[in-house]
């Protein structure tokens, strides 16, 4: 029996910042031979111009709404008056995989510190120092990070798992996709309780 569990995100969604702490109890709850994928799906295209002023204003209410859906997640809305910010979440996405290259260790401490940048520390992960100077505090080699954030393999290797994780059935961030048996089952997630996704993964994996 093969099974993994898909996890597709961006770093840069605030509905998977919201979702952080219930996926944290996903992980420690899967069942052995079960291990999580995580992909990344790219919320929005490499782009220098600013973002639009109704376009922040959503945003800012997004945040506002998921702190009363999702008690517990904070947000330091002074990243809206001390930043530039812009629609280009694929920075952030590439930092990833650049992380990732050094060890898989440090995919998820790079998605965290993408995170705590942009939601706690009003910094901004859409700029390419932002990445650059997270790569020095989670102490990874900083040149090497540096030549492979932006290296066309790295962009190749984001394109591919955005087109993979369409093709499996993800629909908006997060995601969770069991694959079983070579057939993809979309799992329905709760943002404040674990057990909901992992009743459901049991039932699959229970199947004959």
């Amino acid at each position: 029996m093969s099974s993994r569990l898909y996890y597709v995100h961006d770093p840069m969604c605030s509905w998977c910042w919201a979702f952080r702490p219930v996926l944290v109890r996903i992980v420690g709850a899967l069942p052995a031979g079960v291990p999580l994928v995580r992909l990344l799906g790219g919320l929005a295209p490499d782009s220098d111009q600013p973002m639009p002023r109704p376009l922040q204003e959503y945003l800012q209410t997004t945040w506002h709404t998921i702190q009363q859906r999702v008690p517990g997640t904070s947000f330091n809305f002074d990243f809206w008056s001390r930043c530039r910010p812009r629609r280009s979440t694929y920075p952030a996405c590439r930092a990833v995989i650049a992380a990732r290259q050094q060890g898989a260790e440090f995919e998820p401490a790079m998605i965290l510190a993408i995170q705590q940048a942009y939601y706690l520390r009003a910094r901004n992960p859409s700029d390419d120092a932002t990445l650059i100077a997270l790569a020095g505090e989670l102490e990874l080699d900083q040149a090497r990070f540096a030549r492979e954030l932006n290296d066309p393999a790295t962009h190749r290797q984001l394109t591919q798992e955005i087109d993979f994780a369409q093709s499996i059935g993800a629909e908006g961030f997060p995601s969770l996709i069991l694959e079983r048996r070579g057939r993809y089952h979309r799992l329905n997630h709760d943002y404040q309780d674990a057990a909901p996704l992992l009743t459901q993964l049991a039932g699959w994996l229970a199947e004959d």
